[in-house]
């Protein structure tokens, strides 16, 4: 098969060709340098625009939108339950600049679009280049579509829009890196170790930590004889277990004679008992000493032990800290291993809050764990099963919102557009579920298929289309809409840098995490957390992050509309 041939083949066979193009964009996305990479769904745009310059590979309009309202309602329905209930909490700084640099990206788009004279593809390209939010392009391809313009003027116009991402999406990424990394410290006068050192403490992490944080480690229940004389004889079990001060031990079954007795608050220990104590392990060696004598009892230790992940809904837990909830009742013998928190992982401390959404993982014995799971939320126990019913349903009303709610621009009245609508229903449907979290039920694996692939392969398509026209349009715009897009990525971090320090007073560690949570730029966040040597950042990047999600991807729209 010669090239030609190879040619044709991709023309007249266009679903095989977008499969090409996503697995050619994974591969591109997959490298990286220092941490930084395109990411496979950038790397579908290049993979398409390369094949578009030999191939006019037609393109399905109705496939590529079902792709997009797939993803748009995934990140909705991720976000939803961070997105409605956040402005609760001591995250409003955070908060504030994720509203503040995708807002004022977006202004600094249309300033710099009207000067250079672009039109709303253009325009919406180097915006969503510039902020590295791949969904603008979605938003703003459907927003174009709903102008009143003839329709090859349209179809040019959604060109554009992926010719500007891909031209200004490189420094996008790196813009935001350096400024998080190198700008933003210079600016500040902060070493970001020394920071990162002053902030774990001030949070009560530190590597020995002390009272509830000991039960962050690895735990065990090993069993031990009660010699006569020693420190546990003829105390309580409560009593007992308050005598490690500052720690956590707990005793989960006593062996008295042959027989096995469950470990009420009342009872009171003997000499000659064998006692299942459960602690990490460092706490069990410290605290029993030369009193006990560990013993291998087989029976005794066959206790039920469990590590369940829950999802926080509860309103008993909900803004309370570790330290507050290792002293509930429901918390006894049950340990904290994680917190995860828009997918990424919180340092745990004392003074670590938990919010609606987190995932944390609990270990301990089987009844203490289903127990403070009840109350925390809900487990999230292995499921393949999707809640097809709520998925359809809140995409259709999604949509048919986003068709009938607009605004009158010029004499013409432009709706919301699906897309938007789509995202809104995705936040309503997590939001309500964080309320009741077995409803709407969707597995994270098939969340994750929604949103990677499906803005994958969507702007893959885009990439396709935008390939014959990528050149010249290059020509047309070239340097300019570089330095513009160098424009609309630090203008908006500058701004939220100097308002979060002087305006809000964030601690600087947490707003340049934040500044990378505006942008949704994991890379810096990472690279951030390298150069810190710790990984607190990520608390302001998760209070940011919802919010730059939600408006940089609707900031598509709200480019198109400004533009017209």
């Amino acid at each position: 098969m010669g090239f030609s041939d190879f040619a044709q083949f991709l023309e007249k066979h266009p679903d095989l060709t977008v499969f090409l193009v996503l697995g050619l964009g994974y591969f591109i996305g997959q490298f990286k340098y220092r941490g930084f990479g395109l990411g496979p769904v950038t790397g579908a745009l290049f993979a398409g625009l390369l094949i578009g310059q030999f191939a006019e590979v037609p393109v399905s309009e109705v496939a590529r939108s079902i792709l997009f309202l797939l993803f748009l309602f995934g990140i909705g329905y991720s976000v939803g339950p961070k997105f409605l209930s956040a402005v609760k909490g001591d995250g409003l700084p955070g908060i504030a600049i994720g509203i503040i640099v995708p807002l004022a990206a977006m202004a600094t788009a249309v300033i710099a679009a009207r000067i250079l004279g672009l039109d709303a593809g253009f325009a919406a390209g180097l915006f969503s280049g510039a902020t590295t939010e791949s969904p603008a392009i979605g938003t703003a391809a459907e927003a174009i579509r709903a102008l009143p313009l003839p329709k090859e003027q349209r179809d040019q116009m959604i060109s554009h829009i992926a010719v500007a991402d891909a031209l200004c999406y490189l420094f996008g990424a790196l813009g935001v890196i350096l400024m998080t990394t190198v700008i933003g410290p210079a600016i500040l006068r902060i070493d970001v170790a020394a920071e990162a050192r002053k902030l774990e403490e001030k949070y009560g992490i530190t590597q020995k930590r002390a009272g509830i944080a000991s039960a962050w480690r690895p735990v065990e229940i090993r069993a031990y004889a009660i010699a006569p004389g020693a420190a546990l004889t003829e105390k309580t079990v409560a009593q007992a277990e308050a005598m490690a001060a500052g720690q956590r031990i707990f005793i989960q079954r006593i062996r008295r004679g042959d027989a096995l007795m469950e470990p009420r608050p009342e009872l009171v220990l003997q000499a000659g008992d064998i006692v299942a104590l459960e602690a990490r392990r460092d706490v069990l060696i410290e605290f029993l000493g030369a009193d006990v004598r560990e013993v291998e009892d087989r029976e005794l230790l066959d206790i039920a032990a469990m590590s369940l992940e829950v999802y926080v809904a509860g309103s008993a837990v909900v803004g309370r800290s570790v330290a507050e909830l290792g002293q509930a009742p429901e918390a006894r013998g049950v340990f904290l291993r994680h917190i995860l928190r828009s997918g990424l992982e919180v340092p745990i401390s004392p003074e670590t809050r938990l919010e609606r959404g987190d995932i944390i993982t609990l270990i301990g014995t089987e009844k203490n764990v289903e127990a403070a799971a009840a109350l925390a939320g809900a487990a999230i126990r292995p499921t393949d099963s999707t809640d097809y019913i709520t998925l359809g349903i809140a995409i259709f009303l999604g949509g048919l919102m986003g068709s009938v709610v607009g605004v009158d621009i010029g004499g013409a009245h432009i709706a919301l557009s699906t897309s938007v609508g789509t995202l809104m229903a995705g936040l309503f449907i997590g939001w309500l579920r964080s309320r009741r979290p077995h409803f709407a039920r969707i597995p994270d694996a098939a969340i994750s298929m929604m949103t990677s692939l499906g803005l994958a392969a969507f702007v893959g398509m885009i990439g396709l289309h935008a390939g014959p026209v990528f050149v010249d349009a290059v020509r047309e715009v070239g340097f300019g809409l570089l330095l513009a897009g160098v424009f609309v990525t630090l203008v908006p971090q500058f701004l939220g840098l100097f308002i979060g320090r002087y305006v809000l007073r964030m601690n600087p560690l947490l707003l340049l995490g934040a500044l990378s949570g505006a942008q949704t730029m994991t890379a810096a966040l990472a690279a951030l957390q390298e150069k810190s040597g710790s990984p607190i950042a990520v608390l302001g990047y998760t209070a940011a992050v919802p919010f730059g999600h939600i408006l940089l991807t609707s900031g598509g729209t709200v480019i198109v509309w400004l533009m017209s």
